[in-house]
């Protein structure tokens, strides 16, 4: 049986435990302890509890177990880092990572530090946590497997298989850089806005909000053309742009977006991940980005607040 490390307990590292839990040993690793049956609603609104291994991080580096098969690393971009570290110590430098963070900050900067293989998993699951031990699967997606390098396709199919296994969609790609990109260009469009209103994906189609999904896909299009780096479809006009996002809203018009998490939270938000490098890119490239930047200050101001 393969055993994966899961680092990082919030919603996406819960769906991957209750998933790969009846297949594989999984332990769950965070920074504090959490009851160990946890519930998860289903997309079609079935609770279903199951006990999962989660443990703290000191609890694990006490046992000093045999390393993973895999560790999945689902912290917030700017834990990823601190998170690996906090482990790696038990972890030969052989042992694959995956890491599911939102924007493009964590996964360059693991794959040069990291020897062993580092894939990246981009997804459109939808779930969001309503307390310590209940999880919902808002809804059913796809995720994409990859490595920056390309040196890894083996690997990454296998992943992909056992993450489908697990009853979640998933392919391996040798494009998981694009594809990262593109996934960075929709939560640019989505999940700022719905932090700062307090609203659900699905809303954004009002006409309140709208004119300003649309002002920020405008300044991204421009970026992913600077980029080099096309819409899913192949094209890299702003309507292929526009219909993106809009098609990502539409599919998940019920989710609760991990930035609103966030800040109903009181949490630091991953803006810097995500706003970051698509302002990073515009200043390269002399392309204007001044929506962007307003809502990285309105974040920031939020921010401050907590």
């Amino acid at each position: 049986m393969t055993s994966h490390w899961i680092l990082g307990p919030g919603a996406i590292g819960r769906l991957l435990a209750h998933s790969l839990s009846p297949l594989a040993d999984v332990t769950s690793v965070g920074r504090r302890a959490l009851p160990a049956q946890q519930t998860i609603t289903t997309p079609e609104a079935e609770p279903r509890s199951q006990h999962l291994n989660v443990i703290t991080t000191s609890q694990l580096l006490a046992k000093a177990p045999a390393p993973p098969t895999c560790v999945h690393i689902t912290t917030k971009a700017m834990a990823a880092e601190a998170a690996l570290e906090s482990v790696a110590s038990i972890l030969s430098t052989t042992t694959p990572l995956v890491l599911w963070q939102n924007g493009f900050l964590a996964q360059p900067r693991l794959t040069e530090l990291w020897p062993g293989p580092v894939l990246c998993a981009t997804t459109t699951e939808g779930a969001y946590l309503t307390g310590d031990k209940n999880l919902v699967h808002a809804g059913h997606g796809h995720t994409f497997v990859g490595d920056l390098e390309n040196r890894h396709a083996a690997l990454a199919q296998q992943i992909a298989h056992q993450l489908a296994q697990a009853g979640l969609a998933a392919t391996a790609v040798d494009d998981i850089r694009s594809r990262l990109w593109q996934k960075l260009a929709v939560n640019a469009a989505i999940n700022p806005l719905v932090a700062l209103n307090g609203i659900r994906n699905g809303e954004l189609r009002c006409a309140a909000y709208a004119g300003r999904v649309e002002a920020v896909v405008e300044e991204v299009a421009e970026i992913m053309l600077a980029e080099g780096v096309q819409a899913p479809n192949g094209d890299s006009g702003l309507d292929d742009w526009l219909a993106l996002a809009w098609d990502v809203i539409e599919k998940t018009a019920n989710n609760k977006a991990s930035m609103l998490q966030d800040v109903e939270a009181k949490r630091l938000t991953e803006r810097e991940a995500i706003l970051g490098p698509l302002i990073g890119s515009g200043e390269r490239h002399e392309v204007g980005c001044e929506v962007l930047r307003g809502l990285n200050r309105e974040l920031a101001v939020l921010e401050a607040g907590f």
